[in-house]
């Protein structure tokens, strides 16, 4: 490998002659200059995104799954405030914060569940499914010109696209389809809502909710943090693309040992795996990984035949490899036609420096005994994978490791030292290569809507 032939105005092109998705982006060029430290440890800083990021911004509240049914509902909490989507009618999403407009007690606790209407706790107080009032306790006690005032809940604007409910407190925002820009072609292709979630975890980090994003906008990483990763995916040739409104992605090849190791071009374990859990003996193939790659994308497309997958309207690059993108401002979803992995990276409502990892597993589940959920998925044992419960969200607190696999944990150890360099003086911003582009797109972005 020979890294001075690297071009960073054309970056890495990963799939030879590319067309429709797997097509590499015109780089665009987001300058040089370094970001200040402050807007990772200041209050001031924070207090800032909320007026002008967390409160413009289109955010993902759940995978429309959650609410399949009429009266299902999903609490989603970002920052300072509790959002609650409910299915109010068929094919109808409505969405209001969790709030009685009475003397402003909470309405639903639980993070998601099923109501026939919404009552107040407090003093009795209901409200339909579109959050619209029913009744009013002794209404009669009373004055006209207070029940004059809107009694309905207050609500926030929702839509629903590619298989996940979105919210904005923007009073005048732009479709989520327009935001989201050619993501959604993308996205549409995994038919996420015919996914179901059967993983949910939430564990506190001693961080800024940027400092953990950045860490999974990029593999530069690995080959130091995650060496267990070279045997099984390409490091350093990773196509970056970018597009408007903080839209990026990565293309990760998968079933490629990493070009930084010795014996990249040598069947390893990790290939052995993978080989092994399509079906293929590992003990008889002959072969290269690139071979190893190609007998695993016409194995998948095999299983598509068989189970009535559809996977023939993905490229052989999307059967194996990692599409993974960003959705701005804190989303990450890892793409694959098995299932879809969510990241989402929520600030804490007062402390900058601690932030929620919000991480779900959405699976196609398929009706066939003899399909499998694959061992990379790295779910624990006994999970259920029927989809026919939503599973609860399990959560660890700040300073407890999480059971999120090993990459995962060594990422939930590194990242508060990160942190705590940030806060230093002797450090004096970020020095990011062109593998980071995703993160000088991303602060490109976010500026944006600081300075306006």
């Amino acid at each position: 490998m020979d890294a001075k032939v690297f071009d960073y105005k054309k970056g890495w092109q990963n799939i030879p002659d590319p067309e429709g998705v797997d097509r590499k982006n015109e780089y665009k060029d987001f300058g040089t200059k370094r970001v200040s430290p402050e807007r990772y440890i200041s209050h001031d800083f924070m207090n800032s995104e909320w007026e002008n990021l967390w409160t413009k911004t289109w955010l993902m509240a759940c995978s429309s799954s959650d609410i399949r049914n009429v009266g299902d509902y999903f609490n989603f909490r970002i920052g300072k405030e509790s959002i609650v989507v409910i299915r109010s009618s068929a094919g109808k999403v409505s969405a209001f914060y969790n709030v009685c407009p009475h003397r402003g007690n909470k309405l639903l606790y639980e993070d998601f569940g099923f109501v026939k209407d919404i009552g107040c706790r407090f003093h009795g107080w209901k409200f339909n499914l579109d959050g619209t009032n029913q009744s009013v306790t002794d209404s009669e006690t009373f004055r006209d010109e207070v029940l004059c005032y809107d009694l309905d809940l207050s609500s926030v604007k929702v839509e629903e696209e590619c298989g996940f409910v979105w919210v904005t407190m923007h009073e005048d925002p732009m479709p989520v389809r327009e935001y989201l820009g050619e993501v959604a072609e993308h996205l549409d292709l995994y038919d996420v809502g015919n996914m179901n979630v059967i993983r949910h975890v939430h564990s506190e980090w001693a961080a800024n909710w940027k400092t953990g994003l950045e860490a999974f906008y990029e593999t530069y990483h690995l080959s130091f943090i995650h060496p267990q990763t070279q045997g099984m995916m390409e490091d350093y040739f990773v196509q970056m693309d970018t597009w408007d409104n903080g839209m990026n992605r990565m293309i990760v090849p998968f079933i490629e040992p990493s070009k930084r190791q010795e014996g990249h071009n040598l069947i390893n374990e990790a290939t052995n795996i993978m080989l092994a859990d399509v079906g293929i003996d590992p003990n008889t193939f002959e072969g290269s990984p690139a071979e190893a790659k190609k007998a695993i994308q016409q194995k998948k497309r095999e299983f598509s035949e068989s189970y009535n997958l559809g996977y023939e309207k993905y490229s052989d690059a999307q059967l194996t490899d990692s599409f993974v993108y960003g959705i701005f401002p804190n989303i990450q979803i890892g793409c694959h036609p098995e299932g879809v992995f969510v990241h989402k990276f929520m600030p804490h409502p007062t402390n900058p420096e601690i932030f929620t990892y919000d991480t779900s597993i959405n699976y196609r589940t398929v009706d066939n005994p003899n399909y499998h959920v694959p061992g990379w998925f790295g779910l624990p044992e006994g999970t259920d994978t029927s989809g026919q419960v939503r599973p609860d969200i399990v959560r660890y607190g700040l300073g407890v490791k999480p059971d999120l696999g090993e990459v995962l944990e060594q990422d939930s150890e590194l990242i508060p030292f990160v942190q705590e360099g940030v806060r230093s003086r002797g450090f004096r911003g970020p020095l990011w290569s062109e593998q980071e582009i995703r993160l000088r797109h991303f602060h490109h972005e976010m500026d944006k809507y600081i300075n306006q």
